[in-house]
């Protein structure tokens, strides 16, 4: 008998146990399908952070999503314009369940050193963020970290959170209305 993560599994000869939270946990951490919502020059390095040199296709994410329905996780990277956040709230709205958000770069995390009228000062003010990457603009190592952090959050989540309270008040925090099987 071995233990991992603390939860015991139980080994023998054509067979291992172990919780089926644990096993769908570390399938969804190694099968997302990122949509790249790319605006400036934060999206030039996610670009670089997808070929060969660094890689994402090592932690699963050999498959861009270009079509909300079928994400997982959003990349935001750029320049939010205030114009633009009903936009990303939408493809926000789209993904099914479960969800998660990297922001990239400083100007999607606070607006970076655009503080004007017209720049959204950090795409958390619109739909919630797991994980932010900081820099201007940050370099694929940087980057290849969020997906990392990412990768744990997804491995160690809840199967039901979208079903729990505190998850239903973040969203109507948000005003994103839920669907109503939730």
């Amino acid at each position: 008998m071995g233990k991992i993560e603390n939860q015991e599994i139980i080994n023998g000869e054509g067979y291992q146990l172990t919780r089926l939270d644990k096993a769908v946990g570390m399938a969804r951490a190694n099968s997302l399908w990122p949509l790249p919502f790319a605006t400036s020059c934060c999206g030039i390095e996610f670009m670089a952070t997808m070929g060969s040199s660094y890689d994402l296709a090592r932690f699963g994410m050999e498959r861009m999503s270009f079509s909300p329905r079928q994400a997982d996780l959003l990349i935001v990277a750029g320049t939010i314009s205030k114009k633009l956040g009903p936009i990303l709230k939408q493809v926000y709205e789209q993904m099914s369940e479960p969800k998660w958000v990297l922001s990239v770069g400083a100007c999607a995390s606070s607006g970076g050193i655009f503080d004007t009228y017209s720049v959204l000062q950090g795409i958390d003010r619109i739909i919630p963020v797991d994980v932010y990457v900081p820099g201007c603009p940050p370099r694929p190592e940087q980057i290849i970290d969020g997906v990392m952090k990412i990768n744990e959050l997804v491995k160690h989540e809840s199967l039901r959170r979208r079903y729990n309270d505190e998850y239903k008040h973040l969203m109507h925090d948000y005003n994103i209305e839920l669907g109503e099987d939730e």
